[in-house]
């Protein structure tokens, strides 16, 4: 059974087609700042490189070779610009320790670990969880 009325019987259809209003919106959403084509396009659920045609389309004004050129949408204004958000850095003379916490039961381990020794900690854990 055919889902599809255009399509015959037996047929697949390989290549899906999009309407001139979503090319337009996912161009524009390009055009934001900030938006990737890559994240945009994934946002709409088509190739990078299908959209990447599209913006170079519309960008050399390509749209009067279709029976219909590419309508221009307004991108929507972002509610909320982005804002540095100030972070606390450790003191230079403070290393950075890996921390462990292990319970089992009424056993409770607690370790703390330089950095540097990494390699040494992930074989003790190693042995441990044996």
């Amino acid at each position: 059974m055919s889902t599809t009325p255009e399509q015959a019987v037996g047929t697949r259809r390989r290549r899906r087609t999009h309407s001139d209003e979503f090319k337009a919106n996912a161009v524009a959403s390009c055009m934001q700042a900030g938006m990737s084509m890559a994240a945009v396009a994934m946002a709409h659920g088509i190739n990078a490189n299908l959209l990447r045609r599209w913006v170079h389309e519309a960008e050399l004004g390509r749209g009067a070779e279709r029976a219909r050129p590419l309508p221009v949408v307004q991108a929507p204004a972002k509610t909320a610009a982005a804002a540095f958000v100030p972070m606390q850095l450790p003191a230079p003379g403070a290393a950075p320790a890996i921390r462990i916490e292990l319970q089992r039961g009424v056993t409770a381990i607690n370790m703390s670990w330089p950095v540097e020794a990494a390699d040494a900690c992930a074989a003790w854990m190693r042995e441990l969880l044996r």
